[in-house]
């Protein structure tokens, strides 16, 4: 009964969509049908004399004007693209029992197939419409598509209905590696029963009429070349857009029928696993975002790209289940058949996803390269943590110099004139000694925090809380070290390849999020001043102890890069750097130094 009530809600809903376009199509023709009034009674005899004529005419050519217009409106709806997803097909001979697993499960739930799978690098799954003509059939050699046989339709393969009609079902790559065969069973029950509704004539012409508009959209708000054009297009972005508005109660509504009928036919089919398997879906969200943002971000901004973003997650929440005292719970679900040995060749294909993560969530090429490599989470330590800190503190003494901060020496210690801990320490430490005098690097300074407030779009005598971090001088390095990374970035973004004279273009579903749209889903906002400034004061410590004091760099699953002393990581260094650039007190952190054995005076290698 559940099933029918919100099947019954979803076509009602489909309905109205429908009829708002039947109405819109009214009023496109009703001047037509006017002017043929006119010109029928004009030549009859019975609508004549008077201004009759003059009325006819201007009818009839408004008429005209008008269909013009409704025409041109649908063939911008018609053929424009709608938006498709970034993924990563699976081909049925790379997934055979993982699209054997969908077509029982479509069996189950007595609903059409889906027509393919495919992956995508984020904690959530849904169907995909994308039977637009402009998107190629669902069989891409190219991609290595390939239809899903059988489901109600038959066993044999899959026919052209079936392939136009049935949706694409999107998987989250980070629920294969995680979940267990049964648990991702359990999951995509409710998202494979979608396709039932979705093969009603009237909810797919709905979805087409929304789609249709909602790409229009998308079409005329991109920049036009002239002012003929950019006019055309601004009169079809306001009747797409009144169309869209129209329309956007009701399809939200019949989204929620199709759902609830969806989640309805599926309670007969695992729902007790289910319930555990969704708490298996906070916990792989949980996890995957803490991997994004701590372990692959850093990777990503030193132009390397995690190539096992999928293994690292299991990892993570291994690592999580450990530190909250859950791995007895967490191991004997382990020891079942993970849904990843479904794919024939799982590292190919985390590989894929990983690449397509770098790209959606930080902006990174399509392709690897020379300034784009792959690294593995053995090389992560030296590849990415050591590099990182390195090239951090490089940049924090060649800001250092640029203010003509002097170098810290000691004479007991020979060649200490170089880049060393205590130099950092001593800048940012000396309003202690001389809170009261003038600032003698107050001329260099101004410089560099003008830089500063221009890349963040400030006025100089703005109230910054975020430069301003204790007094002049940790604010003008906060601000040196702010333009400086923006002076690199800009070097970076003006010397990317650009495409080749001649090359093929590229695929045009890529198009629609390539270029000055990426990354799509960034995975924080611009870091401070204040957060810049810690980090390379961290960077500098740690390459102070890995070189004067044996530690090692070091990865944590749910932190990113660590510092490893004697093979346990170093605690408790934020607050300590926090404590010396806030209030320039250097003891807490000088303590920390002497209970590890690091010498701040020595200097340390550089990238």
């Amino acid at each position: 009964m559940g099933v029918e009530v919100g099947a019954q809600a979803a076509r009602s809903r489909a309905l109205a969509v429908l009829r708002i376009r039947s109405r819109a199509l009214a009023v496109a023709l009703l001047p037509a049908a006017v002017a043929v009034v006119l010109l029928v009674g004009g030549s009859t005899g019975h609508i004549s004399g008077g201004h009759w004529g003059i009325t006819r005419w201007i009818v009839t050519a408004l008429a005209v004007v008008v269909l013009l217009a409704a025409a041109g409106i649908a063939l911008v709806v018609a053929r424009a693209r709608p938006a498709v997803s970034p993924t990563v097909p699976i081909a049925e001979e790379s997934a055979p029992d993982l699209y054997r697993m969908v077509r029982d499960l479509a069996d189950r739930l007595e609903v059409p197939a889906p027509s393919a799978i495919a992956l995508t690098p984020d904690c959530d799954s849904w169907l995909e419409d994308r039977t637009h003509p402009a998107h190629g059939p669902p069989e891409d050699a190219a991609n290595g598509v390939r239809g899903i046989r059988g489901g109600r339709g038959g066993r044999g393969l899959p026919t052209r209905s079936h392939r136009a009609s049935a949706p694409v079902l999107v998987i989250g790559s980070p629920f294969l590696w995680w979940m267990r065969v049964g648990e991702l069973r359990a999951v995509l029950a409710p998202v494979v029963a979608g396709t039932g509704p979705s093969a009603h004539p009237d909810i797919a012409a709905a979805r087409r009429f929304v789609r249709g508009l909602d790409a229009a959209v998308a079409v005329t708000s991109a920049p036009a070349r002239g002012p003929l054009s950019r006019t055309v297009l601004a009169g079809v972005g306001w009747v797409t857009r009144l169309l869209l508005r129209s329309c956007r109660g009701h399809a939200a509504e019949m989204e929620r029928g199709v759902a609830a009928a969806a989640a309805e036919r599926a309670q007969a089919v695992d729902y007790g696993l289910r319930i555990v398997a969704q708490e298996q879906v906070g916990l792989a969200y949980a996890g995957w975002d803490r991997l994004l943002t701590r372990v692959a971000l850093p990777a990503w901004r030193m132009g390397r790209w995690p190539s096992r973003l999928d293994v690292g997650v299991v990892a993570a929440l291994t690592e999580l289940s450990r530190r909250d005292r859950l791995a007895e719970g967490f191991t004997s679900r382990l020891g079942e058949r993970p849904a990843c040995d479904l794919l024939e060749e799982p590292g190919t294909v985390d590989e894929a996803a990983s690449l397509l993560a770098a790209r959606l969530f930080h902006g990174g090429p399509a392709e690897p390269g020379p300034d784009w490599a792959p690294v593995n989470w053995q090389e992560y330590p030296d590849e990415v943590v050591d590099r990182k800190w390195r090239t951090d503190a490089a940049r924090l003494h060649r800001v250092l110099d640029a203010l003509g901060v002097r170098h810290a020496t000691d004479p007991a210690v020979p060649d200490s004139v170089g880049p060393t801990l205590a130099r950092v320490m001593e800048h940012l430490s000396s309003r202690s000694q001389d809170a009261e005098m003038p600032d003698p690097h107050a001329a260099a300074l101004a410089p560099h925090r003008a830089d500063a407030y221009e890349e963040m779009g400030m006025a100089e005598d703005e109230d910054d809380t975020d430069l301003a971090v204790g007094n002049e001088r940790t604010a003008a390095l906060a601000a040196g070290i702010t333009a400086e990374l923006a002076r690199e970035e800009a070097l970076t973004s003006a010397v990317a390849p650009a495409p080749a004279v001649g090359a093929e273009p590229q695929d045009p579903d890529r198009a629609l999020w390539d270029d000055g749209m990426l990354p799509l889903f960034p995975l924080q906002p611009p870091r401070t001043g204040r957060e810049l400034l810690a980090d390379h004061v961290t960077a500098m410590v740690c390459c102070a102890a890995m070189d004067t004091a044996g530690a090692a760099p070091g990865l944590d699953w749910l932190d990113g890069p660590s510092l490893l002393v004697g093979g346990e990581r170093a605690a408790d260094l934020g607050p300590r750097v926090l404590t010396l650039i806030e209030t320039g007190d250097a003891a807490p952190l000088r303590d920390w130094l002497r209970h590890l054995g690091v010498r701040p005076e020595k200097p340390v290698r550089l990238v």
